[in-house]
């Protein structure tokens, strides 16, 4: 298994408050997260990369050999628990801090299977030899729309409220992560990404980009230049592992 990632701050923001991080446990076995924070420019960086930290401090202490999927889902329930209290506790200590957020998507890659949980509307992909498929549900005003029919997804990618989340890390003493467990084959590419980059790529073009490069481990680079090519009005984050 190979891994890559990269963040960005963009064309036109002056501080990144996406963080990202990559860990690698065993020869098949990973962790992958990508938190996108929001609370102005005091704490979104701060709410983000504290999640990240506190996040990926339990699913490692947690790791062992033998873990099952339905283990690997319960450890990153956990590890969300751990993430929420810890930026929601942050928050109360500052006027700075106050409403301070982030989204969080994390991938738990078990050999062949990736366990994913996910709250707000950064994305995981997945991207096989038959195309790419959107593995998770963002957390958003707009995506509610769409699943009540109201909007189609064409609509959505221009709607004003793109960009308000109806979930987050750390704004409420308590938050729910969806989890996804997915089956993985050799040769297919996971790919987490802030709304830095979804908002500005459609799903094929990502394709094109992840099956037609010429080297996988310049994906993320090429990703992120597309994105700036095209504005890059928003923090741009990418991790992406190879199985």
């Amino acid at each position: 298994m190979q891994l890559w990632g990269l963040t960005d701050p963009g064309n036109l923001r002056e501080q990144n408050q996406d963080s990202y991080a990559m860990l690698s446990f065993s020869r098949d076995r990973s962790l992958m997260i990508v938190c996108d924070g929001m609370g102005g420019a005091k704490s979104g960086n701060v709410a983000s990369s504290l999640a990240v930290d506190v996040f990926t401090d339990e699913v490692r202490r947690c790791q062992k050999s033998g873990l099952t999927p339905e283990r690997a889902a319960e450890i990153l329930r956990g590890a969300l628990e751990l993430a929420n209290k810890a930026v929601y506790e942050q928050a109360q200590l500052s006027d700075d801090f106050t409403g301070m957020g982030t989204t969080l998507v994390a991938a738990l890659i078990l050999k062949d299977t990736a366990v994913i949980i996910n709250v707000g509307d950064s994305r995981a992909y997945l991207f096989t030899p038959d195309g790419v498929q959107l593995l998770t549900v963002d957390h958003s005003i707009v995506e509610f729309m769409v699943q009540r029919g109201e909007l189609t997804q064409e609509q959505a990618k221009n709607h004003p409220g793109k960009n308000v989340i109806t979930r987050a890390v750390g704004t409420e003493p308590s938050v729910e992560g969806d989890i996804y467990i997915q089956k993985l084959h050799r040769d297919d590419c996971l790919l987490l990404c802030s709304d830095g980059l979804s908002n500005v790529m459609a799903d094929q073009e990502m394709l094109f980009e992840v099956a037609h490069g010429v080297r996988k481990s310049d994906c993320c680079q090429r990703l992120l230049r597309i994105a700036k090519n095209r504005g890059a009005p928003d923090n741009v984050t990418v991790a992406m592992a190879l199985v």
